[in-house]
């Protein structure tokens, strides 16, 4: 077995238990806003661009490592966070209208196909 997905599993396990133990201490809703699942993506997206600049700049961090906290305990900590991650880097390497378009099709998209698939269910439920 690749060792990769030993530390991604690990990762992935630790992240969603975090977020997992942060809801529980949150409040609900801040202003009828839901708080929750907002500052848990916020927070995810603060700590993959802390976790992938410091990684740029101290290139030493082995590949094991890399997964377990960027794929891993992000990835099970909020999918947010990757979702901005591709934003970002398509924004860094000089594709900005590629990023709107992406970051506009990855939302517009999920909601239709999340409002799709509860149309499904009802219809053949």
């Amino acid at each position: 077995m690749n060792s990769s997905y030993f530390w991604i599993g690990l990762g992935g396990a630790i992240g969603a238990l975090s977020r997992v133990g942060l809801m529980r201490i949150l409040p609900a809703f801040f202003l009828s806003l839901p708080l929750k699942i907002f500052f848990i993506n916020v927070l995810g997206c603060f700590l993959i661009g802390i976790l992938t600049e410091g990684m740029t700049f101290y290139g030493n961090i082995s590949i094991n490592m890399k997964h377990f906290l960027i794929q891993g305990f992000l990835g099970g900590f909020t999918t947010f966070s990757a979702f901005a991650l591709e934003f970002g880097l398509l924004y860094q390497k000089g594709f900005p209208k590629v990023a709107i378009c992406y970051a506009t099709l990855s939302v517009v998209l999920s909601l239709v196909f999340f409002f799709l698939g509860l149309k499904l269910v009802r219809i053949f439920v």
